[in-house]
């Protein structure tokens, strides 16, 4: 079953205390398809300049993911510069280049707005809302933000909300949005927007995933090595909404076990810079680290 998303395509500059890579393939749809492609089939809506390398196209062609949706406009590709510390949790944005994607607006080829699942990555709100007036009743839709939307757009995103089934923001974005310093609070306040379901991204502490009712944690991967955590976010959310879309149950504990293999692929791409290791990957290591999650939190009541 073939899973929609809409976010950007980009090169990235990043330093962190263990090296650094200069005009790397990123971008939150970049990773996400990736991520998701390795549970389903993926279409991918986004936007490139005409200094793309046709070998990374071909590198998302050869995972399946249908790019039908990706245009090239005359120009430069989005590009992104940062800097981490060595608690790697936050980067230090050290330059934006929208180039591009200043004038993205997603238009969704033939058959893209019958897509059953729907991924609204980290965009401008407003665009959001247009990807939602296109597609057709998806059993699914889930969505990203981020504080500058949280803070600039923030009437747009709080319209967007209102249609989207489940988001997936970090801690501290959960708190800005809700004007709330708890984040048990938080979460409720966020529910009330209009999500049936949040998922709080916490970095190497895990994630928590609020419902009504219902919270359910699941831990970080045990690391010795991370070498950059960038696209570490939106590879969980390809993982997460991948395995849904594969298995198409929405049912809470088929959930939680989405949530289990989005922080197993968000583990693997942290082991190094870009999209490096996520395009080694194979279904084998895929299933040994989930089945070591699943050993690390299992336990017997009584």
């Amino acid at each position: 079953m073939s899973l929609l998303v809409i976010g950007s395509m980009a090169f990235d500059s990043v330093e962190t205390p263990f090296g650094k890579a200069d005009e790397v393939l990123g971008g939150s749809g970049t990773f996400f398809s990736v991520a998701a492609s390795y549970f389903t089939d993926v279409r991918l809506v986004a936007v490139v300049g005409n200094d793309f390398p046709d070998e990374h196209l071909q590198m998302l062609r050869e995972r399946n993911i249908d790019l039908t949706g990706v245009t090239m406009a005359d120009g430069a590709t989005f590009r992104w510069k940062g800097r981490y510390g060595f608690e790697l949790n936050e980067a230090q944005t050290l330059d934006t280049q929208l180039n591009v994607f200043a004038d993205f607006r997603p238009e969704l080829p033939a058959g893209y707005a019958e897509s059953e699942f729907v991924f609204l990555a980290n965009i401008d709100p407003e665009l959001q809302s247009e990807v939602l007036r296109q597609v057709r009743r998806p059993r699914l839709i889930a969505a990203d933000s981020m504080n500058f939307w949280i803070t600039g757009k923030r009437e747009a995103l709080l319209e967007t909300l209102k249609g989207v089934d489940l988001l997936v923001i970090n801690e501290g974005e959960t708190r800005q949005l809700a004007g709330e310093a708890n984040l048990i609070k938080a979460a409720r306040a966020v529910l009330n927007m209009g999500p049936k379901t949040l998922i709080v991204k916490r970095g190497e502490y895990g994630v928590l995933m609020f419902s009504p009712g219902e919270i359910f944690a699941a831990p970080a991967y045990p690391l010795e090595e991370v070498f950059d955590p960038t696209g570490a976010g939106d590879t969980f959310a390809g993982g997460f909404m991948g395995y849904l879309a594969a298995t198409k149950n929405l049912e809470p504990e088929n959930i939680r076990r989405a949530i289990v293999y989005g922080s197993v692929m968000a583990s693997f791409t942290v082991e190094d810079f870009s999209l490096n290791r996520l395009k080694s990957l194979t279904i084998e290591e895929i299933d040994v680290r989930f089945k070591e999650f699943k050993m690390m939190t299992e336990f017997i009541a009584g």
